[in-house]
């Protein structure tokens, strides 16, 4: 399976469907990882708080996959931001990847409350400037937290990774990502066990294009041109996750998933989550 790639702004390209480990325990990491290389994922994405890079480092470590054809990507978390913390966290995870080089470093939250993500940014551009990563992006930024960073720092985010499903497809923030380069990342693309596979919209465009309900809402976002992350730990769900570009939507299906939205989130609201 040979997923498609989408070019980031600086030029470097990453896999538009990746495997998220987000609550993969430690020890369930690297089975589900090696599952995933096996059917053809190529991008794996992780953070310092999911506690799980150990075992994201052990599947890249046995799997004997070219380096250079896996893009990696993990997340400094809300404790450990401003210059010199994120620059430890880096470090630290590093090591537990066992990784030279990082594909892709991300701010897992703006945490305004606590007001560290520009000096945080600003470790990021030192490490990419020293080759450390191949490109810096943020992760539940909204509009106001991206302006901050455009106005006040020098590299562009090339990614924002954000809660985003048919209850909370994220238009105007996508529309600011479209206007200033930024390319939009999915978590939580299934809307993470709630009613949306179960949804009479969806469930007839599956049964039409002969697609379960999950295939059917990754393949909307890559329709829509979202990375996307899904996560599982089920060999079977690893695979029918990924086969997913042998089928298209119409017009009238992507106007009839508009239609779930609700405004619903998951997650928390970027603008008041500080936890550290």
């Amino acid at each position: 399976m040979t997923v498609p790639a989408l070019t980031l702004n600086n030029g470097v390209q990453i896999p538009q469907l990746g495997f998220g480990v987000f609550l993969v325990p430690d020890t369930e990491t690297q089975a589900a990882v090696r599952a995933a290389l096996q059917a053809g994922y190529r991008h794996i994405d992780t953070a310092k708080l999911y506690q799980n890079e150990a075992g994201v480092g052990a599947a890249i470590a046995e799997a004997g996959i070219p380096r250079d054809e896996l893009f990696v990507t993990t997340k400094v978390w809300n404790s450990e931001q401003g210059f010199d913390p994120a620059i430890a966290s880096f470090e630290a995870s590093m090591e537990r990847l066992g990784l030279d080089v990082l594909d892709l470093l991300l701010i897992h939250w703006p945490a305004p409350d606590l007001d560290r993500y520009v000096d945080t940014w600003r470790a990021f551009e030192k490490l990419y400037a020293d080759g450390r990563v191949r490109a810096i992006g943020v992760s539940n930024f909204q509009p106001a937290h991206l302006q901050r960073l455009l106005d006040e720092t020098d590299v562009v985010p090339a990614i924002n990774q954000i809660e985003l499903h048919p209850l909370l497809p994220q238009n105007e923030l996508r529309a600011f990502h479209a206007e200033h380069g930024i390319l939009t990342e999915a978590w939580s693309p299934l809307a993470r066990g709630g009613s949306v596979l179960t949804d009479p919209v969806i469930t007839s465009i599956a049964g039409r294009v002969g697609r379960t309900p999950a295939q059917v809402i990754l393949r909307w976002h890559l329709e829509l041109g979202n990375v996307v992350i899904p996560k599982s730990v089920t060999p079977a769900r690893i695979a029918e996750n990924i086969d997913v570009f042998d089928f298209s939507l119409t017009s009238d299906d992507h106007q009839a998933i508009a239609g779930l939205e609700t405004g619903e989130r998951i997650g928390p609201d970027p603008d008041t989550f500080s936890r550290g």
